[in-house]
């Protein structure tokens, strides 16, 4: 089951046929949806299903990169009907503009991953920096096997050698928000990924 691959330039529509636009609250900064929400629940509930097969039996430990993947894997872990161990890992190397910095550690895992069966997941895959330093801290603490989930895959940003495993959907270089993604803090209430109007992040509003 691969991801779905998404274009921002197509007009895409809702199940009724209907192409929706962009509430009247973010017209001004967002420039169009590229992914809706429907859409997105679609696709999260396929990929539930597939990790659900995959680990049945298993000892899991779903390990989530806070804070963009809070909605992404809340509606996740929803249609997961498995058995399963949550914890998070705060890393925080984005501030207020557009490029990463310095990547921090601001919350530690609580379990314990040691033998067990482990799923990062993550919001968005660019550049591949914070996957991998998370990655690499995770397997010394030795766990049976380490996987990685992302919502989105945006590989023409990627400069490091690090791949997901399970992936929501594939995009292009867009700067997106909502469904978790932010910018500067703003925007994660969305429940449909959008586009980004450039003079918002140029300007560092």
């Amino acid at each position: 089951m691969g991801a779905r691959k998404v274009d921002a330039l197509n007009k895409r529509t809702s199940k009724s046929g209907l192409r929706k636009t962009v509430p009247r609250a973010w017209r001004g900064e967002v420039d169009h949806i590229l992914i809706h929400e429907e859409e997105i629940q679609d696709r999260v509930r396929a990929l539930a299903a597939k990790i659900a097969r995959d680990y049945r039996g298993r000892d899991l430990v779903l390990v989530a990169l806070l804070n963009g993947t809070v909605m992404f894997l809340a509606d996740l872990i929803r249609h997961l009907q498995i058995p399963l161990r949550l914890d998070f890992i705060g890393v925080s190397s984005y501030g207020t503009g557009t490029t990463s910095g310095e990547m921090v550690f601001t919350k530690e895992l609580r379990l314990d991953v040691k033998g067990r069966d482990v799923l990062l997941v993550d919001d968005i895959l660019d550049t591949g920096r914070t996957l991998k330093r998370v990655g690499a801290t995770l397997r010394k603490l030795k766990p049976r096997s380490m996987k990685i989930c992302v919502f989105l895959n945006k590989e023409s940003r990627r400069v490091e050698d690090v791949s997901a495993d399970y992936v929501g959907f594939e995009i292009e270089d867009y700067f997106v928000v909502g469904y978790g993604l932010d910018f500067a803090e703003r925007y994660r209430n969305l429940p449909f990924v959008g586009v980004l109007q450039k003079h918002v992040y140029s300007n560092g509003k």
